[in-house]
C-alpha cells in the first residue's frame, strides 16, 4: 500500500502546489487522482517516485518511507507512463521497451525476450519490432510506453494522463486494453486525468481534488456518483451523473421480448404470428441484427434490407450496463433497445418504458454493481 500522509509541496515562490494531502492508496487497484488544471495531480504522482519532493509530510511504500530508499532504485521499481509515451526515438519498439531491465542489468537477449512478450500483452504486433516511435501511430506508441513500464514487472505503475493525447477511439481502446492487463496482473496503478468520464471507467478508487491541492472527496466510483461530498464535487462531475451512475448496475434482469424478432427469410405465417408488434427486428439467417420494419411493410421470404430503420447500438445482457442498455434504446428509431450474446446474435429485444423501470428499481435499491461499468 502506498500512504501519503499529510503531503505539501510548497514552491520558493510560495505557490502550494499540494496542501497536507492524505490518501491510502489500495494495493492491486487503480487509484485515479482527478481534478482541475492546478489541482496538484501530477504534482502528487511524482511526489510517489521523487520526481519531485515533498516540502512536508511523507509517502510510505509497503510502511517504509520512500527517502529511506535511492531515489534511482526507487523510480526503476516503478513503472512510469506520460503522455505521448515519451519514447526514445533513436531506438527500437523492442530496445525502447527493454530499457528499464537493460539498466538493471538483464542481458539484451533476456531484455529483448521480455519486450516481446510484452509486445503480445499490450496488443501490439511483433512485427513492429523492430520499427522507431516515429513509424507507429499515437495509439501504437503509448502501448509501448505501458510496456515498457511493465517490463521489469514493478509492482506498482505511475501513469500521468497517458491516453489524453489520442483520438476518442483510441482512447477507449487504451482503456479497455489497461483494464485487461490489470486485471491480469493486479499491479497498484496511480493515474492521473482530468477526464471524469475517464476516472469512472477506470477507477477502484478516485481522489477528486480541488484547486490548490486539497482533497475534496476519496470514494469508489459509484458511491461518488452517488453522494457527492460537496457542491464543488457535484459540480465537478457534471449534470449527468445520474446517467454515469447507471453504469454501475448490471442489465441482466432486462425482460427482454423474442416476439418481435423475426429472420429474413421468415415466412407468411411467421410475420403474421408477429402482428400485434408495431415493428419487427429483422436478422440476417444466421441471427445477426439487420434493422427494424413495420409489419406491414416486410414481405414474406424476401424483405428488402435497404428499407430496414437502423437498430442503433446493441447491449450484451449481463455483461453491458444499464446505461448501454438505455443508450441502445435511445439511438434506436424505434425506442427499442436490442440484445445480442457475445457473437452479436439477437437474442431478444427491450423497451424504452421497461428499462425506465428497471432504472428507478436500481435507484430504489441503491445496490450498484462495481464492475457492470467495465
Amino acid at each position: 500500500m502506498i500512504r501519503i500522509d499529510a503531503v505539501t509541496k510548497r514552491y520558493p515562490d510560495g505557490t502550494v502546489a499540494v496542501d497536507r494531502l492524505s490518501l491510502e492508496i489500495p494495493d492491486r487497484a487503480i487509484t485515479v487522482l482527478v481534478g482541475p488544471s492546478g489541482c496538484g495531480k501530477t504534482t502528487t504522482l511524482r511526489m510517489i517516485n521523487r520526481m519531485v519532493e515533498p516540502s512536508e509530510g511523507s509517502i510510505l511504500l509497503d510502511g517504509q518511507d520512500i527517502r529511506q530508499q535511492p531515489v534511482n532504485t526507487l523510480r526503476r521499481s516503478m513503472g512510469y507512463v506520460i503522455q505521448n509515451a515519451g519514447l526514445f526515438q533513436h531506438r527500437t519498439i523492442l530496445d525502447n521497451i527493454a530499457t528499464v531491465p537493460r539498466l538493471l542489468g538483464w542481458s539484451k537477449q533476456k531484455a529483448r525476450e521480455r519486450a516481446a512478450e510484452l509486445m503480445e500483452r499490450v496488443g501490439l504486433d511483433t512485427a513492429l519490432a523492430k520499427r522507431y516511435p516515429y513509424q507507429l501511430s499515437g495509439g501504437q506508441q503509448q502501448r509501448v510506453g505501458v510496456a515498457r513500464a511493465l517490463a521489469a514487472d514493478p509492482p506498482v505503475l505511475l501513469m500521468d494522463e497517458p491516453f489524453s493525447a489520442v483520438d476518442p477511439i483510441v482512447r477507449k481502446g487504451l482503456q479497455d486494453e489497461l483494464l485487461r492487463i490489470q486485471d491480469e496482473l493486479g499491479k497498484t496503478i496511480v493515474f492521473v486525468t482530468h477526464d471524469i468520464d475517464e476516472a469512472i471507467k477506470l477507477g477502484t478508487m478516485v481522489a477528486v481534488l480541488r484547486t490548490g491541492g486539497r482533497l475534496a472527496q476519496f470514494a469508489p466510483p459509484a458511491e461518488l456518483l452517488s453522494a457527492p461530498a460537496d457542491p464543488f464535487v457535484e459540480d465537478f462531475l457534471g449534470a449527468d451523473r445520474g446517467i454515469r451512475r447507471l453504469s454501475f448496475f448490471p442489465s441482466a434482469e432486462l425482460e427482454l421480448q423474442t416476439a418481435p424478432v423475426v429472420a429474413i427469410d421468415a415466412g407468411a405465417e411467421k410475420l403474421a404470428s408477429r402482428g400485434a408488434a408495431p415493428y419487427l427486428l429483422v436478422t440476417d439467417v444466421d441471427g445477426r441484427p439487420l434493422g427494424w420494419g413495420a409489419p406491414d411493410d416486410l414481405t414474406a421470404g424476401e424483405i428488402d434490407r435497404d428499407r430496414l430503420l437502423p437498430y442503433g447500438r446493441p447491449f450484451v445482457p449481463g455483461t453491458d450496463s444499464l446505461r448501454t442498455a438505455l443508450d441502445g434504446a435511445v439511438l434506436s428509431p424505434t425506442g427499442w433497445a436490442v440484445a445480442v450474446d457475445g457473437e452479436g446474435r439477437a437474442v431478444g429485444v427491450v423497451s424504452q418504458q421497461v428499462i425506465g423501470e428497471a432504472v428507478r428499481a436500481a435507484h430504489t435499491a441503491g445496490r450498484p454493481d462495481a464492475k457492470a461499468a467495465r
